[in-house]
């Protein structure tokens, strides 16, 4: 029924969608276009006070330039007033208000202006004193907005300061600059809209490779293809390389999930068939099969209980456990188990492993718990950090195990002791569930105490 749904397209019932928080693409495209406006804007104004200065400074040089001449041909006549030796060579100065004036003013005398003022005057301000060149804008005429020069000099043979003042109307600069306006705008607005769709164009291109990332998903869910196959560029490459891995490590889980339960129906079929023939056949030993059988079928679900618990812990990246307060509690129980039974702890106690502590719990207590059972009364636990993993070594003084068997003795029910109670299971159980977290357990001969040992390898938990 699931796989119908994923097969259509649909949401089984209780699975929730999970939040969009909003287009990456409509993210990106905003943030470039508000700091391109910004930049734009910025550098617009500021290209626009350069030009603009540039445009007046220009302005004002011309106007300069007529004053100094206007002063070089400036003379005292016989009455003591200002005049021109020479007339000035602009033809506006006789055009009667063409927008360009000068006029020369003395304490005392009458001003000597050009024929374009007609019937004004300009007006002299006693602001400065000084003989600088002054520049100002001036409203004095109320249809003209004028940009005055003036400056103050001392004519040969003349105690008078003489005012000397060139203005023109700012009309022609105003357009000028509202043309220069015009174009910066016009310009920088079709550079703004260009870099935005340029950006626009960058992210949609850019995050492109997402969208097939998408589409190779929907084919894997729909059940088109088992791995996503295209190629992508190398900040995505990474993360289909997961994906794929994530993809292949629940195909893993799922078969070694099927695999558990063919192997326990396998494991329960051949005592129920026994139960259900005894019973069948009233046989007089019924109640004894029927114990018997079923501590058969017991040892068979704890076994896989056991690793498709270890299983589902093992899915979990972050696990981790300390070996020496795993091994203080499962030394405690068994010490109470076996009270004549001395265990000795040594070794490394900062050592970490990347296993659930209940399954190491669970295979340091199978493998102490045989130690005090079968040994002679000592048990030795060493524990030993490498560079690669965390080894766990236990030892006893027991019999030990002829090295023909050490391999057998792993598989589930094996007992070398029939006398002594268990179910056979405990080494089994060690060794599937330290080869799910990727480590390992193997059987040798104790130097020290002359029994059995047992050495366990657990990855390293840094």
């Amino acid at each position: 029924m699931a796989s119908a749904f994923l097969r259509r397209g649909r949401r089984p019932l209780g699975v929730s969608k999970p939040g969009s928080t909003g287009s990456l693409t409509r993210r990106m495209i905003t943030v470039a276009a508000l700091w391109i406006i910004v930049l734009l804007v910025g550098g617009g104004i500021a290209l626009d006070r350069v030009l603009t200065s540039a445009m007046t400074r220009n302005f004002d040089a011309q106007l300069d330039y007529v004053l100094t001449a206007l002063i070089a041909s400036a003379e005292i006549g016989p009455d003591g007033e200002a005049y021109l030796n020479r007339p000035p060579a602009d033809q506006r100065f006789l055009e009667p208000y063409s927008g360009l004036y000068f006029q020369i003013s003395g304490q005392g005398y009458e001003p000597f202006r050009s024929r374009s003022l007609w019937d004004r005057d300009l007006k002299v301000a006693g602001v400065h004193s000084d003989y600088d060149i002054h520049t100002y804008d001036s409203r004095e005429f109320p249809d003209e907005m004028l940009r005055v020069v003036e400056r103050d000099a001392r004519l040969p043979g003349s105690p008078v300061r003489w005012r000397f003042q060139v203005a023109q109307n700012r009309e022609e600069l105003d357009e000028q600059i509202a043309v220069l306006r015009r174009t910066l705008v016009r310009s920088f607005g079709a550079l703004g809209l260009g870099l935005i769709v340029l950006a626009a164009l960058q992210a949609i291109y850019g995050l492109w490779p997402l969208r097939r990332v998408r589409r190779e998903i929907a084919a894997i869910r729909s059940g088109d293809q088992s791995r996503i196959e295209e190629r992508f560029p190398r900040e995505i490459a990474p993360l289909t390389l997961e994906l794929n891995e994530l993809l292949e490590h629940n195909e893993t889980q799922a078969e070694e999930a099927r695999r558990h339960a063919g192997n326990l129906a396998h494991a329960l079929k051949t005592p129920l068939t026994v139960i259900t023939n005894a019973a069948s056949a009233e046989s007089s030993d019924l109640p004894e099969t029927v114990v018997r059988e079923a501590a058969t079928m017991r040892r068979q679900v704890d076994h896989h209980l056991a690793r498709a618990r270890a299983i589902g812990r093992r899915s979990n990246a972050q696990a981790r456990s300390d070996v020496w307060p795993s091994l203080e509690a499962v030394a405690g129980a068994v010490d109470r188990l076996y009270p004549e039974v001395t265990i000795d702890l040594t070794g490394d106690k900062q050592a970490a492993v990347r296993v659930e502590r209940q399954d190491l719990d669970e295979m340091l207590g199978n493998l102490i718990e045989n130690a005090a059972k079968y040994g002679g009364g000592r048990v030795f636990v060493t524990v030993t950090t490498t560079a690669e993993c965390v080894e766990i070594e236990v030892e006893d003084d027991g019999k030990g195990i002829p090295e023909a068997q050490r391999q057998s003795i792993f598989d589930r029910g094996a007992r070398l002791d029939i006398e002594k109670p268990g179910t056979g299971l405990g080494l089994a159980i060690v060794r599937d569930v330290a080869e799910i977290y990727g480590g390992s357990v193997r059987l040798e001969e104790s130097e020290d105490l002359g029994g059995l040992l047992a050495r366990l390898k657990l990855p390293l938990c840094a």
